[in-house]
């Protein structure tokens, strides 16, 4: 049972909630969890001008990740940062990239899955994943969220990310701020939930 998590971070806060979900995905049995990267589309000077080559160089032994990769595995968990309420430019491109997959249909009936990111609390993250969803079933995905059953979504003992959509993480609006231990929890329960799922599916 292969499970792929597909995401982009620009800053590292989003490579911090996959290796969570990575984590949380391999403690179920026969899984198989590999993190790529989605290719960036921004030259290095941009990427220089914004502060995000130190988090670049912190990625860079990722692999980058390629249409077909999705087609190989039975489950797959997107990391999607928020830009104005949407998914970043990078996983439009990517995912604007999967037509051939589509024509075959060979997406369908695997899981699915979207984790995401937003520098303020209430700036777009579940609009993002919903958004995100939108493609998904047009690839004829099953969609897996995060269960009510992940007991931290319903704390209000602090300012935290996640929602029944997916997990997810507040960033601050300079980058400031890694993901909680809330927030992380989050990440590994869906990532252990997706896994459940798949293996149920490949039953």
């Amino acid at each position: 049972m292969k499970i792929l998590i597909a995401y982009y971070s620009m800053y590292g806060h989003m490579y911090e909630m996959v290796k969570a979900a990575a984590e949380g995905a391999r403690s179920v049995p026969g899984a198989e969890v590999v993190i790529k990267r989605v290719p960036e589309t921004l030259p290095a000077e941009v990427l220089g001008k914004m502060g995000a080559l130190d988090a670049q160089k912190a990625q860079a032994a990722v692999p980058v990740c390629a249409p077909e990769d999705l087609a190989a595995a039975d489950a797959v968990i997107f990391g999607v940062p928020t830009r104005f309420g949407n998914m970043c430019g990078q996983m439009r491109q990517f995912l604007d990239a999967t037509g051939g997959l589509w024509m075959k249909g060979a997406l369908i009936g695997k899981v699915g899955s979207v984790m995401a990111s937003s520098a303020t609390q209430h700036g777009g993250q579940e609009s993002t994943i919903l958004s995100t969803h939108t493609t998904l079933l047009h690839h004829g995905m099953v969609i897996a969220g995060l269960p009510y059953s992940f007991q931290g979504q319903t704390s209000i003992t602090e300012m935290t990310g996640g929602s029944p959509y997916g997990a997810s993480t507040i960033t601050g609006g300079q980058g400031e701020r890694m993901p909680s231990k809330n927030e992380l929890d989050g990440a590994r329960f869906q990532g252990k939930h997706v896994a459940e799922l798949a293996a149920k599916l490949a039953k």
